[in-house]
């Protein structure tokens, strides 16, 4: 299974009140985004159903914080556009949530990020993208950058931290993402190190690189 957080491009806090209630769109349908994903309609629909008969939503977080969290939602929903969330801070009780809600006040706040598992997903060549069909939805935070920037490597250190085989397509883009060319990182899918020092002559800034994944095992 693998897992991720990240911002879909575009997203934003739609409306805000005074009483800490706000909704927008956690994610949208059909955007290929910036990390080359897109999620199509009904990939969150297994995950909230499940919700449901449990009597629950996923989590309203601050910044991807599993131990802050700062509210919770009233509402959450596929329609044609995408995911739509309803959520409350908890203003009057939590300083953190009072503060959160300052800032989407005055504008200095206004991302809805997503955390999630990957439960079924395909790689299409003709769009250049990964093809998100069915996500297991943890909690939709409220953001201040569109990702944390270990979300871009955590699909393969999830991947081989549980014996999976991670989809050449995939490592690439995780290559690129930490400062690869792609030259660099189709050498190194290749054949290794030893290509990688072939095909690039800096190989000291390459493999600095690559030790930057910090792969964990």
């Amino acid at each position: 299974m693998l897992t991720k957080h990240k911002l879909h491009a575009g997203l934003k806090i739609k409306s805000v009140s005074d009483t800490g209630e706000f909704e927008g769109y956690g994610s949208v349908f059909g955007v290929k985004d910036s990390y080359s994903d897109i999620v199509v309609k009904g990939a969150f629909q297994k995950s909230l159903d499940k919700h449901k008969e449990k009597g629950s939503l996923p989590a309203l977080l601050w910044q991807h914080q599993m131990d802050e969290p700062i509210g919770v939602y009233s509402e959450m929903k596929e329609d044609d556009n995408g995911l739509f969330v309803k959520g409350r801070l908890l203003i009057d009780d939590d300083p953190l949530a009072k503060r959160a809600h300052s800032h989407l006040k005055a504008g200095s706040i206004s991302g809805l990020s997503i955390g999630y598992s990957i439960n079924d997903y395909e790689y299409d060549n003709q769009k250049d993208a990964f093809i998100l069909k069915d996500l297991d939805l943890w909690e939709v935070s409220l953001v201040t950058f569109p990702a944390n920037e270990e979300a871009r490597i955590s699909d393969v250190k999830t991947a081989l931290n549980t014996g999976e085989i991670p989809q050449p397509a995939l490592v690439e883009k995780c290559l690129r993402d930490v400062g690869f060319s792609r030259l660099q990182a189709k050498a190194f899918l290749a054949d290794g190190f030893k290509a990688l020092r072939d095909a690039d002559s800096d190989q000291n800034a390459a493999i600095a690189a690559l030790k930057s994944i910090n792969f964990q095992f």
